[in-house]
């Protein structure tokens, strides 16, 4: 991040006294370029996240969903286009605005990249130490309290990932998503690995959150469950950008090659018979 910042916009609201505009749209990408090498990526994408929404992110291998997401979160430098949180463009971000974005998020990755030597306890602990000046006894309080709200049982908190099944890895990177409170929640595949079961536990368990916390919610997925189960909007990447982004229901009538054979192949067509059974 550089030291410059672009001067505030008309209208402006900082009720938090964090430096983001409260009223602006959560997440605005425009124009976004990446690349590797000569290998492009994203070409001229543009992706709106509305506040209180569960947006769900599908694309085939290599559409670059992955790419997207470390873009928004500042893991990834774009080679052109802007990423605004809130209404701040992260690209000229200040560290103390910085700071504050990433306050605003929580992130679920894939793996829960939890840190193998701490316990559940402790990982769910370390954005509260980094980001807070509480004690030792709030923190470890809060800590058990988002364990408690991720569906884990109390014992979970003494024990180390190594310990845990994948569905509990899984819960516990939510709980530490979760530490500071985020408005803004990113889930990069939440549900990779888990049985049918598990799948749906798990896709109840955002729901419930996000409607409970107000939260908005990024979310890559291949699940087809968990599109017709929890999302209000899926976007689409395809051919080097956004191609579509609506609610999956209207999602099934699109022309576009890709979106017709992921939602109305032979397993996309199973996934909408199983939905459509279940609320007969």
């Amino acid at each position: 991040m550089t030291d410059r910042e672009d001067p505030q916009p008309q209208g402006f609201v900082d009720l938090d006294g964090d430096g983001l505009d409260d009223n602006a749209i959560p997440i605005e990408v425009k124009g976004l370029v990446s690349r590797f090498g000569d290998n492009v990526i994203h070409e001229n994408l543009d992706l709106t996240v509305k506040r209180g929404e569960v947006l769900g992110v599908v694309g085939g291998s290599g559409a670059g969903k992955s790419v997207l997401l470390n873009s928004i979160i500042g893991l990834k430098q774009p080679e052109g286009g802007s990423v605004k949180i809130f209404g701040q463009d992260i690209k000229y971000a200040k560290r103390r605005i910085w700071t504050s974005i990433e306050r605003k998020w929580g992130v679920l990755f894939q793996q829960g990249a939890l840190f193998s030597s701490l316990t559940v306890r402790e990982n769910v602990a370390a954005p509260l130490y980094e980001h807070t000046r509480l004690s030792r006894r709030e923190i470890e309080k809060l800590a058990d309290l988002k364990i408690a709200m991720s569906g884990l049982p109390t014992r979970a908190g003494a024990l180390k990932p190594a310990e845990l099944s994948g569905g509990m890895r899984k819960r516990a990177g939510l709980a530490r998503a979760l530490a500071l409170d985020p408005e803004l929640l990113f889930l990069d595949e939440p549900t990779a690995g888990l049985d049918p079961i598990g799948a749906a536990a798990f896709d109840e368990l955002i729901k419930d959150l996000s409607d409970s916390l107000d939260l908005t919610v990024f979310m890559i997925t291949h699940d087809l469950d968990s599109l017709y189960t929890i999302t209000d909007r899926v976007a689409v990447l395809a051919d080097k950008h956004v191609v579509a982004v609506a609610p999956v229901r209207e999602l099934e009538h699109s022309d576009h090659p890709w979106i017709k054979e992921y939602f109305l192949g032979p397993r996309g067509r199973a996934a909408v018979k199983a939905q459509r059974h279940v609320k007969a």
